[in-house]
């Protein structure tokens, strides 16, 4: 009975010990199982995070490629990512490194949606000054056209007004006339009798003329090319004009006859040619007659 006793003992002992040795394998194979489980689990978390960090690198070049404005900031936070990458794939994927890795990438990257943010802010901002800059550019253009329209228009209004304002010269004569020894003049066209040529003209009315002095120069040409009278010179641009006199007129805006006598003796027959010019030797009218 003894024995007996002592084998039934024996026999649960050893079902304990084999239950005991089942869980220690069970529990040891479980946390084997986990163990694998999360090494696998941080394996692609690290792969993940260096995926996600290149993937926002990369979007920082082309923002900082598309921005001036931001350029400074936006390459240093890169750096940091760059930074935070490298340290990723040298690690060994622990999970509390993994943690730190994640929580740094998380703050980075609201860095970075800030950034993207403002720089959206400011592209609507350029966008719209660059609108408005157009806008002004137009406006600015229309100006300048309307400024130029004025200018061509006042040139314009200018040159009529000057030559408006220019005096006209109307009824040019001459006449040959013999003088008497008792002053009284006799009108002839012969070349032997003439002994003296009256030259007459009118200037006209011109209510926008400047008053004040006015001088003409009169050229006589006789039909041998001679030029009669005192026979001076005065510049005229590039060439020079000889006179046979000068007419110095007041004048008031009022109509003016000038009448001018040139002495002579032995002039030739054929025709003559009187012309006046004013001060700026422009040619203001012209006249001929004949002497016989």
């Amino acid at each position: 009975m003894e024995n007996q006793s002592n084998n039934s003992g024996l026999k649960a002992a050893i079902v304990v010990l084999a239950l005991l040795l089942l869980g220690s394998i069970g529990y040891i194979f479980k946390l084997t199982t986990d163990n694998k489980e999360t090494v696998t689990n941080l394996t692609t978390e690290k792969s993940t995070l260096e995926e996600e960090l290149k993937a926002k690198i990369a979007e920082y070049d082309v923002i900082i490629a598309d921005n001036t404005a931001l350029k400074d900031e936006l390459q240093a936070e890169q750096a940091k990512m760059v930074a935070l990458l490298e340290q990723v794939e040298k690690s060994k994927g622990d999970a509390a490194a993994m943690a730190k890795y994640k929580n740094e990438y998380f703050r980075l990257k609201r860095e970075m949606d800030n950034l993207v943010a403002e720089n959206k802010i400011l592209k609507e901002q350029n966008v719209a000054l660059t609108s408005s800059l157009d806008s002004t550019k137009v406006v600015l253009t229309d100006a300048k056209k309307f400024n130029d329209t004025l200018l061509t228009q006042n040139e314009s209004l200018t040159k009529t007004v000057e030559k408006g304002s220019k005096l006209a010269v109307l009824n040019l004569k001459v006449l040959a006339v013999k003088q008497r020894s008792s002053g009284k003049q006799i009108e002839t066209d012969k070349a032997s009798r003439a002994d003296i040529l009256k030259v007459s003209f009118l200037i006209a009315e011109n209510q926008i003329a400047k008053t004040g002095a006015r001088e003409y120069y009169v050229q006589i040409i006789d039909s041998k090319n001679n030029i009669l009278g005192e026979k001076k010179t005065i510049p005229a641009g590039d060439k020079t004009l000889t006179y046979s006199f000068i007419s110095t007129v007041k004048y008031e805006n009022k109509t003016v006859q000038v009448n001018e006598e040139v002495p002579g003796k032995d002039f030739a027959k054929g025709t003559y040619f009187v012309n006046v010019f004013d001060k700026n030797a422009e040619l203001v009218s012209k006249t001929s007659f004949e002497l016989k």
